[in-house]
């Protein structure tokens, strides 16, 4: 990878900490940071659901295929895409051919704690209960994480709830980056 410009994307079912992780991690290495999500609801002028209730999840994900394709074309970089836009397309290729790969990878107990929790509404698990999330991440997760599981990095984060627990994630990514790939030294 070309040491001046930097991409990395970070993958993950929703509330992985994508955003959160993404954030804290760009801002620890002097990358812009950018939500998939964030972006095509800017550009659209319209939230996810708004989208994914126009067009349906097939009409969305086109709609979220062309705005990866768009910003993996910017430099210096890093990128958290929506938990469903490494699994269609050739998208988790795409990311993989053209900057690094980190999959927030958590257990399906407790993506459905930080889920509950979540102020964010989301479309595909909407008035799910917890004892209905549980078995529903686990048979969604299954499916999707053979796309997950081919990012460069696969890094489990455990309990990300407190500060000082985003703080050791950054960190420990940081870390991989620089050992694994020679970047942002």
């Amino acid at each position: 990878m070309n040491q001046d410009m930097e991409r990395i994307f970070i993958v993950g079912y929703m509330g992985s900490g994508k955003t959160t992780v993404g954030k804290r991690l760009a801002k620890s290495l002097s990358l812009t940071f950018i939500d998939l999500d964030a972006y095509i609801q800017n550009k659209y002028r319209k939230t996810i659901s708004q989208l994914f209730a126009e067009k349906g999840e097939e009409g969305f994900r086109e709609t979220e295929r062309l705005a990866l394709q768009e910003v993996a074309e910017f430099e210096d970089v890093i990128i958290s895409t929506g938990g469903g836009a490494p699994c269609f397309f050739d998208n988790m290729e795409l990311m993989n051919r053209v900057g690094t790969t980190i999959y927030l990878q958590a257990e399906p107990e407790e993506l459905a704690d930080r889920l509950m929790a979540s102020k964010t509404t989301r479309p595909l698990i909407a008035g799910k209960s917890r004892e209905e999330l549980v078995p529903f991440i686990t048979e969604h997760l299954a499916r999707r994480e053979r796309y997950y599981n081919t990012a460069h990095i696969v890094y489990h984060t455990g309990h990300v709830i407190t500060k000082q627990d985003i703080r050791h994630t950054v960190s420990g990514l940081e870390k991989q980056l620089r050992n694994s790939f020679n970047l942002l030294i």
